[in-house]
């Protein structure tokens, strides 16, 4: 594996955070005294963050308005990321890793900079990253390119000398598409889609212990 830097998505990724968006409607019931259906999280993981809520709000006969259910999710989030979420196992290691061979590294995430950097913060990782990127302030999502192109550019490589690490398929086609190294990790969320990803990705993570300084060749600029 030849690269020269290296995008990193956050949730999923670096993060073990995934469970917590599966089953977001589940605890938020849970800490509310409510016993949430047994497949709550399959039926809310399709629909949008406003769906969900309203189904929500409907089902259970919560007294709550939309809004204020909303709310409540966002401070279960909020609460999560500043107090809870840890990297996932072997990720520090990995990361300091490539900082020993001058890859140099940036984050490029779907969620927010504010809670991305808290957590960042709170595992002691913020610093080995030259810069967060976010579609929310891009005006885009991991559908388009936009954000990978954005990485590179930053970096100063082409995206064949830039690897992108990834653990949701659609996010690995559009770099792959738009002709960056991928690298496929591993996470509960996207079981369904591993075959999927194995086979489209360059290259398969499946538990970032396994990795050493030897699984790698480093290209330096």
């Amino acid at each position: 594996m030849n690269f020269q830097g290296a995008v990193f998505d956050a949730d999923g990724t670096l993060l073990d955070s995934m469970h917590v968006w599966r089953n977001l409607g589940s605890l938020y019931l849970s800490r509310r005294g409510i016993q949430p259906e047994e497949n709550l999280s399959a039926k809310l993981w399709p629909l949008s963050y406003e769906q969900g809520c309203e189904y929500i709000r409907t089902h259970y006969a919560l007294p709550e308005t939309l809004t204020e259910i909303q709310h409540g999710i966002t401070e279960l989030i909020e609460d999560f990321y500043r107090h809870e979420v840890t990297l996932k196992p072997g990720v520090y290691e990995f990361v300091q890793m490539l900082k020993r061979e001058g890859v140099h590294m940036v984050i490029a995430t779907s969620g927010d900079r504010e809670l991305l950097t808290a957590a960042l913060n709170r595992n002691n990782i913020a610093g080995y990253f030259d810069a967060v990127f976010t579609c929310p302030e891009l005006h885009t999502d991991k559908h388009h390119a936009e954000i990978y192109m954005t990485c590179s550019e930053f970096l100063g490589l082409a995206p064949e000398h830039t690897a992108v690490f990834e653990d949701a398929l659609f996010a690995i086609e559009t770099a792959k598409s738009a002709g960056f190294i991928t690298i496929g990790v591993e996470d509960e969320a996207s079981a369904n889609d591993k075959a999927r990803i194995i086979s489209t990705a360059d290259y398969y993570i499946s538990d970032w212990r396994n990795i050493n300084e030897d699984s790698f060749n480093y290209s330096r600029k």
